[in-house]
């Protein structure tokens, strides 16, 4: 639509609800909108229900393609002619069990537009320097954009670089609020190490994650004065999710009192734990955790307290499979998960996490494998 019909559309929503005898609006009789909108909804398409048994189907260039723009970042002829001497099977594991090499570290490209305060020469890395001042930092986020998209643009035929995508999407941070150019690299490189590795164990390196104990807060979480923020988003956006009849208020705050003591050190970009700012009491769960207690422990030992946590929250092990592989589904297949989906496609995808104890690739190959991925 363009901006001379979106005034035209506005303007007729608005005309009518500024008449004062005009009728409810209905966008369903709009003139306009039905002129300039989609004429059916995804939603009313007549979708076929294949499941996860492997696909026996055709192995032609539309699969190919298909295979492609879902596991990468577009589709690049060489590609295609690789894939014309694989079967589907052999397709599927290469692209998900090809190692890749690390790329390059992001490096200054920026001396003939600011010099480095920290020394760092054109073409060298910036990751291990000082933070210098908010000018170079900018500039360092510039690398860290250009270093990003150059792994995309020049990526191999592996699923690696759209996995890094995901999980951004699943543990989300923000630069603008962390502000520091070098934690960022440090979680991108996270993410890039975890890609295709172990869900449960990715939930912890995440936690303990510099910029992420920055973003939600988790740096300033200490005992009598504990921050909810994680303890919240652990729960509601990372494993479980939300809904009714779940983990309870005084379940973040609890979860909130086992991550006390975690602090950041700007200098060497990491994080540590500092057993004089945890809080060593018991935590009492509630009836969703099956009134668990994990009890409070003094001393370096406090830092266990988070391995307890996590073990307790992915001890509810369908409701985390299940939220997880919903997330994947929505990222590589289709938005929209009905009833039959749901008991088909995403119980039988969780059941092969829960059953691989939260390894990610055994999920990935069922699912990219299955008849229902190349379902038209």
């Amino acid at each position: 639509m363009g901006v001379s019909k979106r005034r035209e559309f506005l303007s007729n929503i608005l005309g009518n609800e500024t008449k004062k005898s005009a009728p409810v609006y209905d966008i369903n009789k709009d003139v306009v909108f039905k002129k300039y909108s989609n004429k059916t909804s995804p939603l009313s398409l007549n979708k076929k229900r294949a499941g996860l048994t492997q696909y026996t189907g055709v192995w032609t260039e539309k699969q190919h393609i298909h295979l492609l723009r879902r596991l990468t970042f577009g589709v690049k002829k060489s590609d295609l002619a690789t894939l014309s001497s694989m079967t589907m099977n052999q397709a599927v594991d290469y692209m998900i069990n090809t190692a890749i090499t690390t790329p390059p570290d992001p490096v200054n490209f920026y001396e003939n537009l600011y010099a480095d305060p920290t020394g760092i020469a054109l073409g060298s890395t910036w990751i291990n320097a000082p933070y210098g001042d908010g000018t170079v930092n900018y500039y360092r986020e510039l690398s860290i954009q250009s270093w990003w998209i150059k792994n995309i643009v020049e990526q191999p035929m592996t699923i690696h670089e759209k996995m890094i995508m995901f999980w951004h999407n699943c543990f989300v941070t923000e630069s603008q609020v962390v502000g520091d150019a070098r934690f960022q690299y440090k979680y991108l490189k996270l993410l890039r190490a975890n890609s295709l590795g172990n869900f449960k164990t990715f939930v912890k390196d995440i936690t303990l994650d510099p910029q992420m104990l920055i973003y939600l807060n988790g740096h300033f979480n200490v005992k009598n004065s504990p921050d909810e923020n994680y303890g919240r988003e652990l729960q509601e956006l990372f494993t479980i999710g939300k809904g009714t009849s779940m983990y309870s208020e005084d379940d973040v705050k609890m979860a909130a009192q086992v991550l006390t003591g975690y602090r950041v050190d700007t200098t060497t970009i990491s994080s540590a734990f500092d057993p004089t700012k945890h809080e060593t009491g018991n935590k009492q769960f509630s009836a969703f955790y099956n009134n668990a207690v994990i009890t409070g422990q003094s001393g370096a030992n406090g830092a266990n307290e988070l391995d307890d946590l996590l073990n307790m929250i992915f001890s509810k092990t369908d409701l985390v499979a299940r939220y997880f592989c919903r997330k994947l589904y929505r990222f590589f297949v289709y938005y929209d998960i009905d009833a039959n989906i749901e008991s088909t496609i995403i119980a039988g995808l969780a059941q092969t996490l829960i059953t691989n104890n939260w390894e990610v690739k055994p999920v990935l190959l069922q699912l990219f494998k299955s008849d229902h991925f190349y379902d038209s």
